[in-house]
């Protein structure tokens, strides 16, 4: 099988689809594309800049200095997968944060910001041979992907799947808060007006609120060999 497909996995916050990209891509031995990542570099250098807040947030500010946001992905063998980098720096953990997450659903929502990085995102993807994942990969940055998943659960299964990693992480966070912060980005993701959170008319959706992550790689592993076996 020597022909190299896309794969866009699209999604809620919180369904593991990162996690699920990673491995995928790793097997197949595709390079994986983080875009949620991109919204979160770009959301941390508008708060590094203090361009937003909990009860702010400077639009033109961030639009007029998009041109000094730089983005890149470095891989750390160590840990078997690309690092964000902004503007040189490492930022692969402070993108994680909570405070960041409550501010990358309204950052996300400016088209400018959409713009730059589905433009990116496609420059990744010209040769194919990639796992990419975020919120509009199959509707709007690959429309013609081979493969589209969009992958969902319940608030509830995503709000502990995050606390439990936050707090592995040594974070200081409680449940209601993430589950807070889970149900407040589901209504951005899903109502902005560009590029709005929307399954792909042909994905495939699969709901991992009872699977186990072995289980999902699987099912998702066996629809990419099915594909790639006719396009061989």
């Amino acid at each position: 099988m020597n022909s190299k497909i896309t794969i866009a996995i699209d999604g809620y916050s919180s369904t593991g689809k990162s996690t699920i990209a990673k491995e995928l891509a790793k097997r197949l031995g595709y390079i994986y594309v983080d875009s949620g990542a991109m919204y979160r570099a770009v959301a941390l250098f508008a708060f590094q800049q203090k361009w937003i807040g909990t009860d702010f947030f400077q639009v033109r500010s961030l639009v007029e200095n998009l041109k000094h946001v730089s983005i890149t992905f470095v891989y750390n063998a160590e840990l078997g997968f690309a690092e964000t980098y902004l503007n040189g720096i490492n930022v692969e953990s402070d993108i994680r944060s909570l405070e960041i997450s409550n501010y990358v659903s309204r950052v996300a929502a400016i088209p400018e910001v959409r713009k730059l990085l589905v433009s990116l995102q496609k420059e990744m993807g010209v040769s194919k041979g990639v796992v990419m994942d975020g919120r509009d990969i199959g509707t709007v940055v690959f429309p013609d992907a081979e493969l589209k998943l969009f992958m969902t659960a319940s608030p509830d299964t995503r709000a502990k799947r995050r606390y439990d990693e936050l707090r592995a992480r040594g974070e200081e966070v409680t449940y209601q808060a993430i589950l807070e912060n889970v149900i407040y980005r589901d209504h951005l993701d899903t109502t902005r007006e560009d590029s709005p959170l929307t399954k792909a008319i042909d994905a495939v959706e699969i709901d991992n609120s009872q699977l186990t992550r072995e289980a999902q790689a699987k099912t998702i592993y066996d629809l990419t060999l099915q594909i790639l076996r006719k396009n061989n």
